[in-house]
């Protein structure tokens, strides 16, 4: 609202987005577009190629599977300033099931060049990313939930693209975590504090252009890392970090994503459990 280049636009759900207040009271700025992700995506290339900065919203599926050619192209490619909301990522979209169900979004998405991924862990993350997002001129992936995020973050917290998050200090290991994972996280750090184990907790919330430096870095301290992600563990935020490590400091990693695998139809808890995304299983890889 404040900036009147800032465009709100949306695949027909600003019901389940929650943008309707904006755009009742921007309606200048606002743009439903309709159940045609693609289209909306060459609409927001061609309104940024005129200085205009578009948010562009649909389900993760819809907006980097379905429109994936349009996002390289007239945005990626054509060197424009698209920023793409994939909302419902993982196991969250849960009752809409595998159809909605995105494990690999993030990892279609940060294979385009120059494209920023980034993944904020609770609502405050959210508001910082998307001021960021605002700011910077190029294509951004915002991967966010779009409900009943669990609080990580206190008000004044402060973000920057490209670096990670240090939430609790660890000498035995580190945990890199991103969105969903990040409660997790710090979820397991306590469990493991009970037995005796030092986790340094990361909110590596930038998973394109990847913190290289904060991962050596915990490396070097921790000796040793796990990565947790609400996304497959292929060409997401564990094979970023496995790059790295492989190249620069090789040290053991423990995977905690989803496998080779489809969505399915249930609620969230029974799809944490049911997809290996719990502390629990960050614990048992802790320990691994």
């Amino acid at each position: 609202g404040e900036d009147e280049n800032v465009i709100v636009m949306d695949g027909d759900l600003m019901g389940a987005m929650g943008t309707k207040p904006f755009a009742d009271e921007y309606p200048d700025q606002t743009l439903d577009c309709g159940i045609q992700e693609a289209n909306a995506v060459g609409v927001a290339a061609g309104m940024s190629a005129v200085g205009k900065i578009p948010f562009v919203h649909s389900f993760g599926p819809f907006i980097s599977r379905r429109a994936c050619d349009q996002v390289f192209m007239s945005g990626a490619y054509a060197r424009l300033n698209v920023k793409l909301v994939g909302s419902d990522p993982g196991i969250t979209a849960q009752i809409n099931g595998g159809t909605h169900m995105p494990f690999e979004d993030a990892g279609i998405l940060r294979s385009i060049p120059e494209m920023t991924v980034v993944e904020p862990a609770d609502p405050v993350a959210f508001k910082a990313v998307l001021k960021e997002s605002a700011d910077l001129y190029g294509n951004v992936y915002i991967r966010c939930l779009r409900k009943k995020a669990p609080a990580v973050y206190t008000e004044d917290a402060v973000f920057e693209f490209g670096k990670a998050n240090m939430l609790r200090d660890g000498s035995d290991l580190t945990i890199i975590a991103c969105g969903l994972m990040v409660s997790e996280a710090l979820k397991a750090a306590d469990a493991l504090a009970e037995v005796g184990v030092e986790a340094r907790v990361v909110d590596m919330f930038t998973i394109k252009p990847l913190d290289e430096d904060a991962v050596i870095e915990c490396v070097k301290d921790t000796g040793a890392l796990v990565v947790a992600e609400n996304h497959r563990s292929i060409n997401g935020l564990y094979s970023a970090v496995t790059d790295c490590v492989a190249a620069k400091y090789p040290c053991p990693v423990e995977a905690v994503g989803v496998e080779d695998v489809f969505g399915e139809v249930g609620k969230k808890d029974y799809l944490m459990k049911r997809f290996g995304l719990t502390s629990g299983e960050i614990v048992d890889k802790a320990h691994k």
